[in-house]
């Protein structure tokens, strides 16, 4: 991924039990905030999504968009845009670290909207999108306990 937003939050639950969350892509709109619709469209021999639409509305971002989905077992999954109306680019991964019980996750990840913003302004938007995607996986696998 070029330019990407980074940053971590630690979950109290094992890595299986943050990518069972993750993983649940039609549960997204009670706990990821500005998802109003996600729905899978593929999935792989392993039985997980590959292809997954998604409606958004996050201000200034209203869009609708499918991506593609990479898993790596309990331990990372990476995705990236297969098409959307604003989003031009929308590449991601999640990276758990096992710390016995707990779980750290990183999130990365770096988008490009089909309307001009400054670098810097889409950094803070980034930054945003990130942390409040952490504390809502961090809330719903939690309060799943």
């Amino acid at each position: 991924m070029a330019e990407q937003t980074t940053s971590s939050i630690v979950i109290e639950a094992a890595p299986d039990a943050v990518m069972a969350v993750i993983a649940d892509f039609a549960a997204y709109p009670r706990w990821a905030k500005g998802v109003t619709r996600s729905d899978v469209l593929s999935t792989g021999p392993d039985g997980r999504a590959e292809r997954v639409a998604f409606a958004i509305d996050v201000s200034p971002i209203k869009d609708e968009y499918t991506l593609h989905y990479q898993w790596d077992g309990d331990r990372e999954v990476t995705w990236t845009l297969v098409e959307g109306k604003m989003l031009r680019a929308l590449d991601g991964a999640y990276d758990l670290r096992d710390l016995g019980g707990r779980t750290e996750v990183t999130y990365r990840l770096a988008l490009d909207l089909s309307i001009p913003l400054i670098g810097m302004l889409k950094r803070k938007g980034e930054k945003i999108l990130i942390d409040t995607a952490l504390k809502g996986l961090k809330s719903r696998v939690e309060s799943a306990r």
